[in-house]
């Protein structure tokens, strides 16, 4: 159950569809609910409203609830990088993010579900080590670039096509926000509930990094 991110009509739609959802799921005797939602440092971010809207309606249902708050992905960090010549690109500057790879929340996300009545009530906070896009660029041996926030937010809207209209202003938030350090805070809550260290997010974005890599500069 998730809303996108929208302006306030299509939000109030969206939230009048959860909550016919989380209805259905009390008449059909549905005996928990596990939401995965956005991290609790993104509260600023374009699409925080979305998730915390949603987050409130399970609450409020009557239904025995988990909420997992899941950091940004590792894979999308690195995704994020763009290359350029024999090196790569970002408007992240020297900001870390807390990333988390996306296998150890569908891991999270599984425990949970085979166990809930244990983590009934509680609100996790999954979020990794906190990485920078020059660590990226270091470990794949290349030089990286900063570029202006404003210039970032510009080739979002003229230079990059097949965005809907939501994202440009999601991805601009997620840039501001790694920039200016909003999202770089650890909590232990991703490793005790998979009870072992997570996995390595600089190893995972080198990974998604690289294989955007073009041919040509290999």
């Amino acid at each position: 159950m998730e809303l996108p991110s929208c302006g306030r009509r299509a939000c109030d739609q969206g939230s009048s569809l959860v909550t016919d959802v989380l209805d259905a799921a009390v008449r059909e005797g549905v005996r928990h609910v596990v939401y995965t939602s956005l991290t609790t440092a993104g509260d600023h971010l374009g699409f925080a409203l979305a998730h915390r809207a949603t987050e409130r309606l399970v609450q409020a249902s009557g239904l025995p609830w988990t909420i997992l708050r899941n950091g940004l992905y590792a894979e999308l960090f690195g995704g994020l990088l763009r290359w350029t010549g024999n090196g790569v690109e970002s408007p992240f500057g020297d900001g870390a993010l807390a990333a988390v790879a996306r296998k150890d929340l569908a891991d999270a996300a599984t425990l949970v579900a085979a166990d809930p009545a244990r983590h009934s009530g509680r609100v996790h906070d999954l979020v990794g080590t906190p990485i920078t896009a020059g660590q990226v660029a270091d470990r794949l041996g290349v030089p990286h670039r900063t570029i202006g926030l404003g210039e970032y937010r510009r080739r979002l809207l003229e230079e990059t096509p097949g965005l809907l209209p939501f994202q440009p202003p999601m991805l601009a938030s997620i840039a501001t926000g790694i920039r200016h350090g909003f999202l770089n805070g650890t909590t232990p809550d991703l490793a005790d509930l998979l009870g072992r260290p997570a996995r390595d997010p600089l190893a995972t974005a080198v990974a998604a990094a690289s294989a955007m890599r073009p041919k040509s500069s290999a």
